[in-house]
């Protein structure tokens, strides 16, 4: 059983080369690696679903970084919310930002995407100018990192709905054309949310056993 870690709370402002992003930073007592989550489309540091799996990973002994990907103004327009360069230029931003905050610098790193958050996660894992120990979909389209994928070195786990078929199968191909370890975890019953009774926690308790296998017990320097 996964012992319960106090932890701290705060609103966070992070300062990209581009735009100004509201965050919440969650920080366990003692913490063993910091995980940066980029919501799909539509979505935002308050999605309830993010939140749940955050939660997982904070009694776990993970700091958690939820933030918005976009400003308001740039959700208006909706060729922003697939715009996977952009997205993931500003995970790379906000992975600098976190590596440099006292609490969480030279804690090992690691991205959770969902929908179109984990494409942006992947193309983003693929940068040298960031190191990252691990990365988790849940529901997500790592498709769309297109040839980002083979540039990839850290261990990824897919996690997708059994009945999230086209989903599924996109998945797949994006298996298929990255070379670094990728698993993919298929969860019985579940559709694309996770809506289902037991899904959403299957999924947290798979993200939260890969990030403890490739982050505890790793230091950056």
């Amino acid at each position: 059983m996964q012992q319960s870690h106090a932890f701290t709370t705060a609103q966070v402002r992070v300062t990209t080369i581009t735009a100004e992003l509201d965050g919440l930073l969650t920080i366990p007592d003692n913490p063993c690696g910091a995980i940066i989550f980029a919501h799909g489309s539509g979505s935002s540091r308050h999605s309830v679903r993010n939140q749940y799996v955050a939660g997982v990973l904070n009694d776990a002994g993970f700091a958690t970084l939820l933030f918005d990907l976009l400003t308001r103004a740039e959700e208006a327009d909706r060729a922003n919310v697939f715009d996977i360069g952009l997205l993931a230029h500003r995970l790379i931003d906000v992975t600098g930002w976190l590596t440099n905050h006292p609490d969480t610098a030279g804690l090992p790193i690691g991205f959770f995407g969902a929908s179109t958050g984990a494409g942006a996660a992947l193309a983003a894992a693929a940068d040298e100018r960031i190191d990252i120990a691990a990365v988790v979909s849940r529901g997500g389209r790592p498709d769309l990192a297109g040839p980002r994928l083979a540039d990839v070195t850290a261990p990824t786990l897919l996690i997708v709905g059994g009945r999230d078929e086209i989903v599924l199968e996109l998945n797949r191909r994006a298996q298929a054309a990255m070379t670094a370890e990728c698993r993919i975890a298929v969860i019985d019953g579940a559709t694309h949310l996770f809506e289902e009774p037991g899904t959403l926690e299957q999924a947290a308790l798979l993200a939260r056993d890969w990030f403890i296998r490739h982050l505890v017990g790793v230091a950056t320097s």
